[in-house]
């Protein structure tokens, strides 16, 4: 089916993304442009344009005579990446510790009791989908569209790398008892209390990562 929109290459280019963290375009793999065409009923042109936009993301890259390719994401991007994120994502807890309204933290509230009733049942996937919108609740509460658009192309590099860290043994505990230091902090309005506890959950997301690696990096080898 053929694409319309006022904005063809941001389509295309959502399109291409959405393949890409789906595992339909893996990293490291070949962009066939001719392929991708034919599929999407579109030209050159969009097609094109939207992969200097995945380009500018940090999801592909461009190699010259030979074409575009999926980037992958080795473990000094995650090293590099993740002290950044926490730095990004602490400051959105501390402002909105200092922002949020008595109905923002009911809303908060609500939230975490589920991610206790996820967590405590073993749900990962449900886990994961509220885990992700309590984060996401932060970042408006902070009001910092700079912080946002920072720490959603930081979170697209590290979506790149498909491991999913509460699969590591005794992540999913650990990170429910992090989530609730966090709300711990913004209950009591403590902003500087809530960003440390904040830098605390994504520094330990990344040792959990790193051991993910590790281990599925063994079981390749044996």
């Amino acid at each position: 089916m053929r694409l319309v929109s006022s904005s063809l290459h941001a389509e295309v280019a959502t399109q291409i993304r959405d393949r890409i963290f789906a595992g339909e375009l893996v990293p490291g793999s070949f962009v066939d442009e001719v392929a991708l065409c034919a599929d999407m009923a579109i030209s050159r042109t969009p097609l094109r344009e939207a992969l200097k936009v995945l380009a500018a993301e940090g999801l592909v890259r461009h190699e010259p005579r030979r074409g575009c390719f999926v980037n992958e994401v080795t473990e000094k991007d995650l090293d590099d990446i993740f002290p950044v994120i926490a730095l990004l994502e602490g400051r959105c807890a501390y402002e909105a510790a200092n922002n949020a309204s008595d109905a923002d933290m009911q809303a908060l509230a609500l939230l975490h009791e589920r991610l206790q009733r996820y967590g405590s049942a073993g749900q990962i996937k449900e886990y994961y989908d509220t885990n992700f919108a309590i984060h996401e609740a932060l970042i408006t509460l902070a009001d910092n569209r700079w912080l946002a658009q920072s720490i959603a192309d930081l979170r697209k590099i590290v979506k790149l790398s498909r491991l999913q860290q509460l699969h590591a043994p005794g992540r999913l505990a650990q990170s429910l008892s992090e989530h609730m230091a966090i709300y711990a902090a913004l209950q009591a309005r403590d902003c500087e209390g809530a960003e440390a506890a904040m830098r605390t959950h994504l520094t330990r997301q990344r040792v959990a990562l790193r051991e993910l690696a590790r281990n599925q990096k063994s079981r390749l080898m044996a």
